[in-house]
C-alpha cells in the first residue's frame, strides 16, 4: 500500500475538519476561535497541493475533495459569519428577520467560483477573481475588527446593515469577477521575478503588525489593488 498517495487527501480532509469546527465556534459567536480554525484550514489547503506535487500525486479525487473542503471552510463559514453580523447590525433598512439570511449570498458566490475554478484552464499559474480563502479571511476578520478596533471611527460603519449588505454583494462579485490576480507561488528564485510578491508580503506584515485584526481586510484590499495595478502597469516586470 502506497501511503504517500493518501497524504495530500488526508491534509485536505483536515481543512474540512477545521471548517466544521469553525462552524461550531461561529454558532457560539466565538469569532476569534472561528478565525483561528479557518486560518488553520487554509494552511492545510495550501499544503495539500504542495505535498501532491512533492509526491507526484494527481487525480480527479483530490481536485474534488479540495473544492468540497473549501466549500465549507471558505464558503459556508464566511456566509454564516455575515449572517450573524447582519443579525447584530443596526437596522437602517428593515427589522425583517429574514434579512440576515442574505449573508449566505457569500456562500453562493463561493460555490459558483469553486465550481468554475475546476473547469477554468486559465487559472493554473494565477487567479481570476478573488480566491475563496482570501475572501473567507476577509469576512472572518470583520467581527474581530468591530470588537477590537473601537478607536477607529471608520470601522463603526461595519455595524451598519447597509454597509454589510454592500460588502456581501461585492464579495459575491469579486469572487467571480474577470480580474486577473497574481499568485504568491515563487517558481524562480530571483529578485527580479518576485518583486511584486516580496513587496506584497512585506506590506502585509507591516499592516498586520500595525493594525492587527484590522490589517487582515487591508491586506486583502491591497492584494486586489496591487493586482489591478500590475495588470495595468506590469509591476512584476513581465510583458502583458
Amino acid at each position: 500500500m502506497n501511503i504517500k498517495k493518501h497524504i495530500p487527501n488526508a491534509i485536505t480532509l483536515l481543512n474540512l475538519f477545521c471548517g466544521c469546527i469553525a462552524m461550531v465556534f461561529v454558532s457560539n459567536q466565538d469569532f476569534e476561535m472561528a478565525f483561528f480554525f479557518v486560518f488553520l484550514g487554509i494552511f492545510f489547503d495550501f499544503f495539500d497541493g504542495f505535498f501532491a506535487r512533492l509526491f507526484k500525486v494527481t487525480g480527479e479525487l483530490g481536485l474534488q475533495l479540495d473544492s468540497l473542503a473549501d466549500m465549507v471552510t471558505s464558503g459556508v463559514v464566511p456566509g454564516y459569519v455575515m449572517y450573524y453580523l447582519l443579525v447584530n447590525s443596526q437596522h437602517e433598512i428593515s427589522t425583517c428577520p429574514y434579512i440576515p439570511f442574505l449573508g449566505f449570498i457569500i456562500t453562493l458566490g463561493s460555490c459558483y467560483r469553486l465550481a468554475f475554478f475546476n473547469i477554468d484552464t486559465r487559472q493554473t499559474d494565477s487567479f481570476i477573481g478573488l480566491p475563496t480563502p482570501a475572501n473567507s479571511l476577509f469576512m472572518l476578520s470583520l467581527p474581530l475588527v468591530i470588537k477590537y478596533s473601537d478607536s477607529f471611527a471608520a470601522f463603526e460603519m461595519l455595524t451598519s446593515q447597509w454597509v454589510l449588505l454592500l460588502i456581501t454583494a461585492f464579495s459575491a462579485y469579486i469572487l467571480n469577477a474577470e480580474i486577473p490576480l497574481f499568485a504568491l507561488k515563487i517558481k524562480k528564485f530571483t529578485l527580479k521575478d518576485n518583486l511584486l510578491q516580496i513587496g506584497f508580503l512585506t506590506l502585509s506584515v507591516l499592516l498586520l503588525v500595525f493594525f492587527q485584526y484590522a490589517g487582515v481586510p487591508l491586506v486583502i484590499i491591497a492584494y486586489v489593488l496591487l493586482s489591478i495595478l500590475n495588470n495595468r502597469f506590469s509591476l512584476d516586470g513581465k510583458t502583458k
